[in-house]
């Protein structure tokens, strides 16, 4: 067995009903030109046969042991319960399809089996022909990977060359350490007692120098009432009990257009990204008279993955000011920029297990809502946006292109939104995750971050 590291044991204890703790991915796909008509069934008989060798952590299952989590070889696996191939109605427009995957990342996944499932969908139309296009749904738990090994994976699963064929399948591809050591292979099969006194060793012996910082972080706060800090985050209707229902919307951005806007603006493409998120949420709450007179704070993931393995979690947590009342542009970049930089400067002086356990513990207030079902009186951070790095080519899937990306993130009571973002060739596509219930209309904010990013080019 192998144990899961205290953050990744976090996702599956904090899991309820109404909160789902698992990730997932859309990818948009074109056959090519010759493919068969029952192209889409050939694929699927394709890698259900030739991938039919699961490799971990795709073949484990949550075992719990002793009070704790650890990953065991499911020895009854079935790969038919965990790929599925669907078809959409006609005439496959986008906001069916989009529909159809709010409906699926609400469900749980069967703790029975490994935590992950594999959706083939085909009838997706393309520029108001119907058909012609096929979208791939995969969802796995939260325990088992971050942002960045999803990325990874799915750029494993396909390839840079249009003519290859017979890939392997995500769950079939055999991970890779820096070391070149198979993921899983390397690691000494330990007993439960050893396993969890090896996680909890390396994760408390940096807690003093994290209490100090934490210490200093709050002092300064008092001092400086613009630091985001764990105490500054304000009351929002972000921040409220969510329902299991949710809501998923997508769409991409050109990628030149926001370095432009960087450019002029000194600002990183993150920084870009921050603000027209920070301008669509400004306003989305104004349109709901709900707008915060403090700025919102966002909690932004900053990947701490040294190696090529996919499983766990290797992220830290670094908070930000959003500018959300501010009403220029250049001055909310500007907010933006100073606020991660202040976080990046306290983060350059500690070790990569010392920034961890800081970030739990600036979580700490946020975390509690999440895993009581409680509105805290201290809010850490109001939404969580990622940006996670994606590919810089063109990629195939036995042949079919992939046109798009789109990330589908978590959303918990407490937190009842989730903008996750991801780069592919020239575009940066985001996919916003809400829960229905608890925030109305939520596909207006693709409009409003167009008109966030059109401010900041106007404003240079």
């Amino acid at each position: 067995m192998k144990p899961l590291s205290p953050m990744d044991q976090m996702f599956l204890w904090l899991e309820r009903r109404n909160q789902p703790m698992h990730v997932g991915g859309l990818q948009l796909i074109t056959p090519p030109q010759s493919a068969p008509a029952d192209f889409v069934q050939r694929i699927a008989e394709r890698i259900r046969t030739s991938s039919s060798e699961v490799v971990p952590p795709f073949n484990q299952r949550p075992v719990q042991r002793f009070g704790a989590w650890f990953w065991a070889d499911d020895d009854d696996f079935d790969l038919e319960a965990h790929v599925r191939v669907l078809a959409l109605p006609r005439p496959g427009r986008i906001r069916e399809l989009l529909a159809l995957v709010s409906q699926l990342h609400s469900n749980h996944l069967d703790r029975a089996r490994p935590l992950w499932e594999y959706y083939i969908i085909d009838g997706v139309g393309i520029d108001g022909v119907e058909g012609g296009r096929i979208a791939v749904y995969t969802k796995i738990h939260h325990a088992m990977v971050d942002g960045m090994a999803a990325m990874r994976m799915l750029m494993k699963s396909m390839s840079e060359d249009p003519a290859a064929r017979k890939l392997p399948a995500i769950w079939a591809k055999p991970l890779q350490s820096s070391a070149g050591v198979r993921d899983g292979a390397s690691a000494p099969r330990q007993g439960p007692i050893a396993a969890l006194a090896q996680a909890a060793r390396a994760q408390i012996g940096g807690l003093p120098f994290v209490a100090r910082e934490l210490y200093g972080k709050l002092r300064q706060s008092r001092a400086q009432d613009g630091l985001a800090s764990g105490l500054l985050a304000p009351r929002s209707i972000l921040n409220q009990r969510v329902t299991a229902s949710r809501r998923f919307a997508a769409q991409s951005y050109s990628l030149e257009r926001i370095r432009a806007a960087g450019k002029a603006h000194d600002a990183t493409v993150n920084d870009v990204v921050l603000a027209m998120c920070g301008s669509a949420l400004r306003r989305y709450l104004q349109e709901l008279d709900a707008l915060p007179k403090r700025s919102l704070v966002a909690m932004v993931p900053v990947s701490m993955r040294r190696d090529d393995t996919a499983t766990g979690n290797q992220v830290a947590m670094l908070l930000a000011r959003l500018g959300t009342d501010l009403a220029v542009p250049r001055e909310r970049i500007a907010a933006i920029k100073q606020s991660v930089q202040e976080s990046k400067d306290r983060y350059a002086q500690m070790t990569p297990e010392q920034v961890l356990a800081y970030g739990g513990l600036l979580a700490a207030p946020s975390n509690i809502s999440v895993a009581t079902g409680l509105a805290p009186r201290f809010q850490a951070y109001n939404v969580t946006i990622s940006n996670v790095p994606g590919p810089k080519k063109p990629l195939y899937w036995n042949g079919a292109r992939l046109d798009g990306t789109y990330p589908v993130s978590i959303v918990a009571d407490g937190q009842a939104l989730n903008i996750t973002v991801n780069s592919y060739v020239d575009k940066m596509e985001f996919g916003i995750t809400a829960c229905r219930r608890a925030l109305p209309h939520i596909q207006r904010l693709l409009d409003y971050l167009e008109q966030g990013l059109s401010e900041l080019q106007s404003a240079a």
